[in-house]
């Protein structure tokens, strides 16, 4: 049995200025893609260009953190929504939520496509094996700031949470940062490491995260306003990952059964200035 370390969820304190762990996940996360990214485009045959992608991040940074507030409010507390709306600005007291962030992502680069003349999947699927990086380090800000714990456990690495109860509880947010974090991102690389059909690396990742999200939600302790949705066991982030598991297989066979080119379904080139080559 373990006993949950108890790490101060402020990494740096600077008078009235508090900077919070779960905040630099999200940075790791971000610099993460900007490094990879830039290794990727810098391939010959990327099709991408290494000064593309800050462009491309700030899009995706925008659609994760609106994306994820809202999606948190919307999935989780809509009551809460609805007796205050305002609580959708209140980020400072928490919530986000992963498949709201996904969506605001995919809006984010439909429009960044719009912008560059590139296909909705040419630009998911050069980002998707990118994405891990921040969803293994937001789980372990989640494991600092000591919330979306496990269920009940007696296995020898079960982790006691003070602030909980005195049981041994499944660490589920280390084995989401494991499986949705390191083993996602290894997958993901390797396979768009050689070329791939428009669609394919973007269904991979809504595979793999929705069979290993789906998998953990075993263990992991319900929302207590949620609680279990059916059966005595189905829960939200299930009903929410079961659509990406689909999803992933049907892109998955539509990309192999087509056969398109990397750069199938581009948009009409959009004019660009000479600032923003």
């Amino acid at each position: 049995m373990l006993t949950y370390p108890d790490i101060s969820p402020v990494a740096i304190s600077l008078g009235p200025l508090a900077i919070h762990w779960y905040g630099l996940t999200y940075l790791v996360g971000f610099i993460g893609v900007w490094v990879l990214g830039g290794v990727r485009a810098r391939k010959p045959d990327s099709g991408w260009k290494a000064e593309e992608i800050p462009d491309m991040l700030f899009y995706g940074a925008l659609g994760v953190i609106l994306g994820g507030r809202i999606g948190y409010m919307f999935f989780y507390h809509f009551d809460l929504l609805l007796d205050d709306p305002l609580v959708l600005f209140r980020i400072w007291q928490g919530g986000m939520s992963f498949h709201g962030g996904m969506l605001g992502v995919f809006i984010a680069m439909w429009l960044y496509g719009r912008k560059t003349g590139r296909g909705f999947f040419e630009v998911t699927d050069f980002m998707a094996p990118f994405v891990p990086i921040g969803l293994g380090a937001g789980r372990i800000g989640n494991f600092i700031n000591g919330e979306l714990w496990g269920r009940p456990t007696d296995l020898p690495w079960g982790m006691v949470f003070p602030f909980v109860d005195n049981q041994p509880r499944h660490p589920s947010m280390l084995y989401e940062a494991f499986f949705e974090g390191l083993v996602l991102f290894i997958i993901l690389w390797l396979y768009s490491s050689r070329p791939r059909p428009t669609r394919a690396v973007s269904g991979m990742f809504m595979l793999g995260y929705g069979v290993f999200r789906f998998g953990v939600e075993f263990v992991r302790q319900p929302d207590a306003h949620i609680g279990y949705i059916a059966f005595g066991w189905l829960t939200e982030g299930q009903i929410l990952s079961a659509p990406m598991i689909l999803f992933g297989v049907y892109l998955l066979v539509v990309a192999y059964r087509s056969g398109e080119k990397r750069d199938a379904g581009r948009f009409p080139p959009a004019p660009r200035n000479k600032g923003s080559q």
